[in-house]
């Protein structure tokens, strides 16, 4: 699972999310959802029993059915952290990414995803592969835009 700060780093470079069931999320620092701030940190998935995504005209809120959490009756999007899923961020370097490589360290195993683009490629390490994924998709989201 990607860090917090890269998935801020994310969010904030323009990465897009539309909840569907199996997503993870954490409340936004500051967003002041939950009370005061408690539930700041936690895991939350989205489930279409627990967690669901409702669209309206005015955006999407993630409503908590039954009694998932007592203090929290709905959150809106841009209140809730997406922690893309490794195959979630994968899908989003398109026809870019051209390989994950698993390779011994001296320090233990990393993970190098690498990515094609502006006629060169482009390499990403992490002991994490979706922490590499993300990193590969932040510097393809930047490079763009």
């Amino acid at each position: 699972m990607i860090s917090t700060d890269l998935a801020r780093s994310l969010r904030e470079s323009g990465l897009h999310w539309a909840p569907v069931s199996g997503d993870v999320f954490q409340l936004a620092p500051g967003s002041g959802a939950g009370e005061d701030g408690e539930l700041e940190g936690d895991l939350f998935t989205v489930s279409d029993m627990t967690i669901e995504a409702h669209v309206y005209p005015t955006g999407t809120i993630l409503g908590f059915n039954g009694t998932t959490e007592w203090a929290l009756d709905s959150v809106a999007l841009e209140d809730a952290l997406w922690l893309p899923r490794e195959d979630q961020l994968r899908d989003r370097l398109q026809s870019t990414f051209r390989g994950l490589d698993r390779i011994e360290a001296p320090h233990g195993i990393e993970y190098r995803v690498r990515v094609e683009r502006a006629g060169g490629e482009h390499v990403y390490v992490s002991d994490d592969p979706a922490e590499a994924y993300a990193l590969a998709l932040l510097d393809l989201i930047r490079a763009s835009a």
